[in-house]
């Protein structure tokens, strides 16, 4: 699929709404999982498609969201970098409090289409990039970080990463509602919210999410 054929599929399974717990910010969300995914990977020549996780807001996101908007000068005026952006919330929330440049990441070509979709719905500007930044840095001050540590070799990877951003002087935060493969120590908790979720993704109608900054060495 070209990204115009995947920007369309996005639109077409999607509907714009505002999302919960952030209503500064509408988002393009999809129904139930299983039948997008299904429509996802019928539509799509990989031979694997991943769960379609860029079509809702998770709980991680939500909270690092309302963190920034309600913490605007975590991020005015500086470069930002939402890791694992998904559909992109985490980085509109950085666009619209003011940081001066902010990069949307992601490794799912299905996410970075719906991250231009939500952003031109927010009226902001994101740079969007298909990739695995794991042990890169591109000189960002903010690293932000939605919902990363859900899989153990996930984790393995991003937490010495992060955490040398932070020895290099970077902000890194993160949100997290008690993922298995959260790490044990070095970091410290900013703010807690009770952020509401679906039953289809979480399993329940909400979750206590915490915002952390993760510590340098």
């Amino acid at each position: 699929m070209t990204p115009e054929e995947r920007r369309a599929f996005v639109a077409a399974h999607t509907t714009l709404d505002v999302a919960p717990f952030v209503p500064q910010i509408r988002l393009r969300v999809g129904g139930l999982a299983m039948p997008l995914w299904e429509r996802a990977a019928l539509a799509d020549s990989r031979p694997a498609v991943p769960p379609p996780y860029w079509a809702w807001p998770w709980a991680g996101g939500l909270a690092l969201a309302r963190y920034v908007l309600d913490h605007p000068a975590t991020v005015r005026g500086l470069t930002v970098a939402d890791v694992g952006a998904g559909g992109g919330i985490v980085a509109i929330a950085a666009a619209l409090a003011g940081a001066r440049a902010v990069s949307a990441i992601d490794i799912e070509p299905f996410a970075i289409e719906a991250c231009r979709l939500n952003a031109q719905a927010n009226g902001v500007t994101i740079a969007v990039s298909e990739a695995d930044p794991a042990g890169t840095d591109a000189g960002w001050d903010v690293i932000l970080a939605g919902d990363l540590w859900y899989e153990s070799e996930l984790a393995t990877r991003m937490e010495p990463w992060l955490r040398s951003l932070a020895t290099s002087g970077a902000t890194v935060l993160i949100g997290d509602l008690g993922r298995a493969y959260l790490p044990a120590d070095g970091l410290l908790e900013l703010a807690r919210y009770v952020v509401p979720t679906l039953d289809d993704l979480e399993d329940a109608e909400s979750k206590e999410v915490r915002v952390f900054r993760v510590l340098g060495r």
